[in-house]
């Protein structure tokens, strides 16, 4: 039962996160600070860490493996 809870709490702090991204990516970029940038940089960072253990995560791994990999095979003579 603990680590059912773990997972949901994981879950509920990425979705939160996500929506700080959200939310601090819609802001117009010519009013951002230096220190504002690293700080949306270092919840993105977090934000990834909590959703690549999940379901979704290893979507997006495999998606973006098959993707680089599409190019990859399509640069090569």
């Amino acid at each position: 039962m603990g680590g059912l809870v773990a997972v949901i709490l994981t879950i509920n702090v990425a979705v939160l996160l996500a929506v700080i991204i959200v939310l601090r990516l819609r802001r117009r970029t010519q009013a951002r600070k230096r220190t504002d940038e690293q700080l949306t940089v270092v919840i993105v960072l977090v934000f990834g860490v909590l959703i690549a253990p999940t379901g979704f995560g290893q979507w997006i791994l495999e998606t973006t493996g098959q993707l680089a990999q599409g190019v990859t095979e399509a640069a090569t003579p």
